[in-house]
């Protein structure tokens, strides 16, 4: 294929999720409110643990703020896009958009991917080694974590769009997908995409599941160390990891389930990316905040301040 065929196609068409003008208008009031929550609880996190003197200088807290703002950033990549189609006739996007959201949507995906492993982690030293936990998870630590993590998410997308950005796209340039992402913009390419099929599971698929199964078996351990706890401090080192256990279900669970196979498309395939590109960013707050004590503290402060 030569290059002339490979810049051919100018724009994809998203099929969306459905093409009855009444179900469009129901889906956009449903999303939109959605969205309007995921700012509200995402912000509303960010601006607690920033003007709080003690969640800020907590690691488990400076975390779940970096994690709130990639979630903020993550539904921004795909939902205004979808919302602004659902109420118009032209549902397209550019081929540049395309390639543009699909490297930001993997950019902050695996970000937070990467942050959930590191929040993994701050909470089995504070459970298995309390005394060295200050020492170990510095401000500085947490600050060089946070940036590796985002270097990772770059190092990640990065990898993604090289190899996409080489196959030909000469039509067809129909997505069925209210956004741009992998599975679907491969399969339209005009060549034989088996060997960056194998690539791009292997570098998203089977990664998240390694991840996921590592933080599982750390989440696991962590629960068995916590029964030697004191009662107090056992309820409240519960509570934490069962938040974080939830959320890390919420995130993982549908990836693996989109990106750890070959690119096929299934019926369920549109609800599972709704799951996790519209509806968990809004859930993490809830669960992060409903279950702790020091955060909602924290917002009925700032609250208070403010009146």
């Amino acid at each position: 294929m030569n290059q002339t065929n490979a810049t051919e196609v100018r724009k994809f068409i998203l099929l969306g999720l459905s093409s009855s003008s009444e179900l469009q208008l129901v889906f956009f009031f449903l999303f939109l409110t959605v969205y309007l929550l995921t700012i509200l609880g995402n912000g509303l996190i960010i601006i607690t643990v920033t003007y709080d003197h003690h969640l800020r200088s907590a690691p488990m807290y400076f975390l779940l703020c970096n994690l709130s703002f990639q979630d903020l950033c993550y539904s921004t990549v795909t939902v205004p896009k979808m919302l602004s189609h659902l109420v118009t006739h032209h549902k397209t996007i550019s081929f540049q958009g395309c390639m543009a959201q699909i490297f930001f949507f993997h950019f902050t995906g695996s970000t937070e991917i990467f942050i959930l492993t590191i929040m993994a982690y701050d909470r089995y030293i504070a459970i298995c080694r309390p005394l060295h936990y200050e020492l170990i998870m510095s401000q500085r630590t947490c600050w060089v974590l946070a940036a590796t993590s985002v270097l990772g998410g770059v190092i990640h997308s990065m990898t993604q769009m090289v190899l996409i950005l080489h196959l030909p796209f000469c039509g067809p340039n129909e997505l069925d997908n209210f956004y741009c992402d992998i599975p679907q913009v491969i399969k339209l390419a005009c060549t034989n995409t088996f060997v960056v099929e194998i690539l791009m599971v292997s570098n998203s698929g089977l990664v998240t599941l390694m991840c996921f199964v590592l933080l599982l078996i750390s989440y696991t351990v962590l629960l068995v160390r916590i029964r030697n706890h004191l009662a107090e401090g056992k309820s409240k080192a519960l509570s934490t990891c069962a938040s974080h256990l939830m959320v890390v279900t919420l995130v993982f669970v549908p990836c693996v389930y989109i990106y750890a196979r070959p690119f096929q498309i299934f019926p369920a395939d549109k609800l599972v990316s709704i799951l996790y590109t519209v509806i968990t960013p809004m859930l993490n707050p809830l669960i992060y905040t409903l279950r702790n004590s020091e955060m909602k503290s924290a917002m009925k402060r700032i609250c208070n301040y403010s009146m």
